[in-house]
């Protein structure tokens, strides 16, 4: 059988692959993720779910390799991780009452079998109108400072949120595991 192959350090998409019960291992990629000049948020996310997967693939030709990509997109803008406290309630801030997209892009590649796949995951999250305390609670709460959107829908997050719109709850979380397993299924893995 086929190896399965994780192209993603994150802790986020490893546990949420183990749900689907099937054995893997973890590669970080060495990619860019650098935006192209006029490149569309779109197509950023589909590009660099597929160049992890094949990153990978390429020293594991037999292996079947998913590479997941997400960006968060506020007024137009990347959202990125806050990395700290002020920054990620500077979000929450401006996030309160509004509405955030997230966009999650997962590739399935086995060079061996001539395998490219992709699929792309929407998911709408409007957030409840927010006091500052609330904020600041939320934050020393989960401390969400490596999350694109500075909340951990795993977590507490929720509370923030008025409506959350997706096909795939999942992917939310960064790996949209109902087109992950659609993908391995017709695969034949």
């Amino acid at each position: 059988m086929n190896q399965l192959i994780l192209a993603s350090s994150s802790i986020y998409r490893q546990q949420l692959l183990k749900q689907l019960g099937f054995s893997f291992i973890s590669i970080k990629p060495n990619v860019d993720e650098s935006q192209n000049p006029q490149e569309r948020v779109i197509d950023l996310v589909k590009r660099l779910s597929n160049d992890k997967a094949n990153a990978i693939a390429t020293d594991h030709p037999s292996a079947f390799v998913l590479g997941s990509d997400q960006i968060a997109v506020f007024d137009e803008q990347i959202i990125g991780k806050p990395k700290n406290f002020n920054l990620a309630k500077e979000q929450l801030t401006n996030f309160s009452g509004n509405t955030i997209e997230f966009l999650t892009g997962v590739s399935l590649v086995c060079i061996e079998d001539g395998l490219c796949e992709y699929h792309l995951s929407q998911v709408s999250v409007k957030f409840r109108h927010l006091a500052e305390l609330e904020i600041e609670n939320y934050l020393n709460l989960d401390q969400p400072f490596d999350c694109a959107g500075s909340f951990k829908i795993e977590a507490n997050g929720i509370r923030l949120f008025e409506s959350v719109k997706s096909d795939d709850p999942t992917s939310l979380q960064g790996l949209p595991l109902i087109a992950v397993n659609r993908m391995l299924r017709k695969s034949g893995f």
